[in-house]
């Protein structure tokens, strides 16, 4: 009895030590006496007890990495404190275990170097200009290097660059005298744009004020010419009357009619308005002046 009990246990140890279990996105590495035998996937495994064991497990998924910050000397000999981030991914377990003693060491100290390297190549306003580039190449860098850890790079962050107080405060005098200089450049702008449109819109007002004086003296003019041809029509119209009713029956007689009143209004009005009256010698012969004046009328006729 004793025995069956004993060889349960070593049964169920035996089980126990035989099935492994390995979670998802994650790899064990097994060696077998010592050596490299597999690498189990994620799901039920069976191994050897006491002959296999999981020496080293690896997680597949992407790990962020911080990387410490540091101190970096810029093209033109500027301290530049650059804080960032690394991620990567285990794709080779094998490598990964026996490629290096420490792959996270070794990435983190490779990230640093490279970071130099690169700024190192860059003055200081190209760093803040550039940081896609930085990133690019520390990836660069890293992945190139990884291959043989069984890692992949998959991209670098830069998440602070800090350069000195004093030359910050340079910076913020620059940002702020650029600042002061765009703002003069506009006022300036806006009033050179000011004037310009002040003088378009007088010499489009002088242009319409023109334009409409020249239309109006030409609307008086043909206003004038269209009222002259009426008064030339209508005393043309006046005098054909005047001769047809003359060659009428009678015509003469009025005329001797109006010319006689015409001759005694005048004589009046001339008494009217002076105190000196100049009168012809022969005042009284109306007759003859009637006729002489009907001569002149048959004369012109």
């Amino acid at each position: 009895m004793e025995i069956a009990f004993l060889i349960l246990v070593a049964a169920g140890i035996f089980a126990v030590q035989a099935l492994k279990v390995v979670p998802q996105q994650n790899s064990w590495v097994v060696e077998r006496l010592g050596r490299f035998h597999a690498a189990l996937s994620p799901g039920l495994n069976i191994v050897i007890p006491f002959i296999d064991r999981v020496a080293y497990k690896h997680m597949l998924k992407e790990v962020p990495l911080d990387v410490p910050s540091q101190v970096c000397i810029t093209k033109d000999n500027t301290q530049l404190q650059v804080d960032g981030i690394l991620y990567f991914q285990v794709t080779d377990p094998r490598l990964a275990s026996y490629g290096t003693s420490n792959y996270i060491m070794a990435i983190t100290q490779l990230a640093q170097t490279t970071l130099r390297s690169v700024i190192g190549k860059m003055e200081l306003d190209k760093t803040f200009e550039e940081r896609d580039d930085i990133n690019r190449a520390v990836v660069a860098a890293l992945d190139e290097a990884a291959t043989s850890w069984g890692v992949k790079v998959l991209r670098y962050e830069i998440k602070d660059l800090t350069p000195p107080k004093e030359i910050l405060h340079a910076m913020q005098a620059q940002i702020t005298a650029e600042r002061e200089k765009r703002a003069l450049i506009a006022a300036s702008e806006g009033r050179k744009q000011e004037q310009i449109n002040i003088a378009t819109g007088e010499r489009e007002a002088f242009i319409q004020r023109s334009e409409g004086e020249k239309q109006a003296a030409i609307n008086n003019a043909q206003g004038e010419a269209e009222a002259i041809k009426a008064v030339a029509s209508a005393t043309a119209q006046a005098i054909r009357m005047v001769a047809d009713a003359i060659e009428a029956p009678g015509g003469m007689n009025a005329v001797n009619l109006k010319v006689a009143e015409k001759y005694v209004e005048a004589f009046a009005n001339v008494a009217k308005e002076g105190n000196t009256l100049i009168l012809p010698g022969n005042l009284a012969d109306m007759g003859g002046m009637v006729a002489t004046a009907m001569s002149i009328v048959k004369a012109q006729k």
